[in-house]
């Protein structure tokens, strides 16, 4: 597939947002910013938010909404940028708000029910305002928490786990109707759907042996990242070691498009059709883009060109 770079040096790009005035907003997990790249490719930082900043999303209020891992040890080899283990100073994960005006962030969550956020990584809002979020876990070499789906209030009134005993959940989407929210495993490389059955509720197993509906797993070495809902309903994910975006379809099946970055992260989708796709190479620190061949799904708050968030709807979802 043909594309363009709209920028490098970008320390370990992820979480792109597609914004009105063709800029995208992003995180660097490694500079531990959220920063603005110019469709120039202009990088300017809108805040320092310390950790490990990760996942990005718009909220109802127009702030962005960032999942903090809490940082990794960094390492250079063979050209690329390499994330692993958990830092020294870390102290735990959180999610946090981030006022695109003033650049003042604040932490909204850093924990769950008494118990600490760990590696908070992917996050999407619901039409309703809230936001379902991955927790992938931190690991040292000898030990791998496991992860969990969770879901909160943007006002910092509730947060919940959803699911838990996951293995690395990652990326996390919606389908088109909201009826479904999407999990990438990373070291599993399959994708979970589970069925919405009320505000961040899924259904209940059946039983120990139908513990919901799964896309993939790919086949050889291959694992998941964050990932973003076309509008026809495939299932677009990141993939690491076979650099690029795979495409799942959930009524089976998946098609494979190569970028070359064993380290792609993130896809977003934007511009008056959907079509334009930011991708973050981020073990080279590169944001590419590309016009993908179908279109993406807008996603709830995001501000396009022809589109209006009104307000007080906005702020109404937020009392």
């Amino acid at each position: 597939m043909d594309f363009e770079v709209v920028t490098e040096g970008l320390a370990f790009p992820e979480g792109p947002v597609a914004m009105v005035d063709g800029s995208v907003v992003l995180v660097e997990i490694k500079r531990q910013t959220l920063t603005r790249v110019r469709p120039d490719g202009r990088q300017e930082v809108i805040a320092e938010l310390g950790g490990g900043p990760n996942g990005a999303a718009l909220g109802p209020d127009g702030a962005v909404y960032v999942c903090n891992n809490g940082g990794f040890e960094w390492m250079e080899a063979e050209g690329l940028t390499l994330p692993h283990g958990t830092p020294h100073d870390y102290k735990t994960g959180s999610i946090q708000r981030v006022d695109l005006d003033t650049g003042e962030a604040t932490t909204l969550y850093d924990s769950c029910d008494g118990r600490p956020l760990r590696g908070p990584n992917d996050i999407v809002f619901d039409k309703a305002g809230g936001f379902w979020f991955t927790d992938l876990g931190k690991s040292d070499g000898d030990r791998m928490q496991m992860g969990h789906l969770l879901y909160a209030k943007p006002d910092g009134s509730m947060i919940k786990r959803v699911r838990e005993g996951m293995v690395t959940p990652n990326g996390v989407g919606l389908s088109p109707d909201e009826k479904t929210v999407y999990v990438a495993e990373t070291h599993t490389s399959r994708v979970w759907a589970f069925n919405i059955i009320g505000e961040g509720e899924i259904e209940a197993p059946a039983n120990l042996f139908a513990a919901g509906k799964v896309l993939g797993p790919l086949p050889g070495y291959q694992m998941l990242d964050s990932l973003a809902v076309e509008a026809g309903g495939k299932v677009c994910c990141a993939t690491l070691v076979n650099g690029g975006i795979t495409a799942f379809d959930p009524a089976g099946g998946f098609e494979h498009t190569a970028f070359p970055d064993p380290l792609v992260t993130n896809i977003c989708f934007g511009g008056p059709d959907m079509q334009t796709a930011w991708i973050t190479a981020s073990g080279t620190g590169r944001l590419l883009k590309c016009r993908w061949p179908r279109p993406g799904l807008s996603l709830n708050f995001q501000r396009l060109a022809g589109e209006t968030t009104e307000a007080p709807r906005a702020q109404a979802l937020l009392q």
